[in-house]
């Protein structure tokens, strides 16, 4: 197959092309974000291959139908960028990575818990200077402490084990609970209200979208620390800058931004940063934020490639697969179809 790849790395090319090649497939690099004018570079493709920021809209839905290409593979789990009713009916089959690296995320979003709260990123700035004064470097122990972690799949039981390692107590919130999970399930508010720690890993939807936002944030305990690893928009950015500027939230750990779409994974550090609330974001000493990269290790992308290239042979196989996701699934709800193991389509 002749598969078109957006919004590619120097990491994607390293991992992809051994599997692809050996494999017989034909793939091709675009440094581009996937958007109506770069679409037309996947001209002659099979099927194009896309990233976390590209955005699979309605118009470039319909304008794969015309070209002929009825497969889009994300290297991603979640796929909030694809407009799946229109796939639905154009009859364009979605297949993702459902999950490449849970401990990658987890382990992040733990090393963000720790740097926030221990404040290493701002002493290592220090001492790069050589200054060694420790004033205003006071954390807390997180012993003993309450961790709320929202979203308890695969990444959320991982992060869920690493906390409880470090004997804090966990209590979650999940639209779906799992009962089989040796949890304690709590109702938001209640979450809200008692955690000293929050952690999100819950994918991104209508009902999730800004479920960090003013009301929530005013049930918080005071000095409350937010990590967000998994999607920007589960915070509202203005609600976030009024609860630091209140003292509400003593510190945030974020891998992700509302907005990251035109700067992540990009360098602006000889531009002029246009985003007045990303820019006031970085300016505050309790934000500890990075440019999305919880998923980048090495077994992570070794994953990716891997289950990318057994969701193309499912394709080219005609054969059932866990891995993909349509609109009367997911959307809808009223699909029997993956349960006793048939196609979408």
């Amino acid at each position: 197959m002749k598969i078109a790849f957006y919004d590619t790395r120097p990491y994607d090319k390293l991992w992809f092309d051994p599997l692809l090649k050996d494999a017989g497939h034909e793939p091709r690099y675009i440094e581009n974000r996937l958007d109506i004018h770069t679409l037309e570079y996947a001209q002659g493709a099979d099927a194009i291959c896309v990233f976390v920021n590209d955005k699979v809209t309605k118009e470039i839905v319909d304008r794969l139908s015309e070209m002929n290409i009825h497969l889009i593979l994300l290297r991603s789990a979640g796929y909030n960028n694809v407009d799946m009713k229109e796939a639905y009916e154009k009859h364009i089959r979605i297949l993702r990575v459902p999950a490449y690296s849970p401990a990658a995320v987890a382990e992040y979003a733990a090393s963000l818990l720790l740097a926030v709260n221990r404040k290493t990123h701002k002493a290592y700035a220090r001492t790069r200077d050589f200054n060694f004064n420790i004033d205003g470097l006071t954390g807390m122990d997180l012993y003993g402490k309450t961790a709320g972690v929202i979203g308890t799949g695969r990444i959320g039981q991982m992060m869920i084990d690493i906390l409880k390692g470090f004997h804090m107590n966990i209590i979650a919130y999940d639209v779906f609970p799992n009962s089989k999970l040796d949890i304690q399930y709590v109702p938001l508010e209640e979450l809200m209200e008692k955690s000293d720690i929050i952690s999100l890993h819950c994918p991104l939807t209508e009902e999730t979208r800004h479920i960090i936002n003013d009301q929530t944030i005013g049930m918080m305990k005071d000095g409350v620390i937010l990590i967000n690893t998994s999607r920007g928009a589960l915070i509202d950015t203005q609600a976030l800058i009024k609860g630091i500027n209140a003292h509400k939230i003593g510190g945030v750990g974020m891998d992700v931004y509302e907005e990251e779409d035109s700067y992540f994974f990009e360098d602006w550090s000889d531009k002029i940063m246009d985003d007045r609330d990303l820019a006031r974001i970085i300016t505050f000493p309790n934000v500890l934020l990075t440019s999305h990269q919880a998923f980048l290790t090495t077994e992570a992308l070794h994953q990716i490639a891997a289950t990318t290239l057994e969701n193309i042979k499912a394709y080219e196989d005609d054969v059932f697969t866990p891995n993909e996701i349509c609109y009367q699934c997911e959307e809808k709800g009223d699909c029997h179809r993956r349960e006793n193991h048939q196609k979408c389509f």
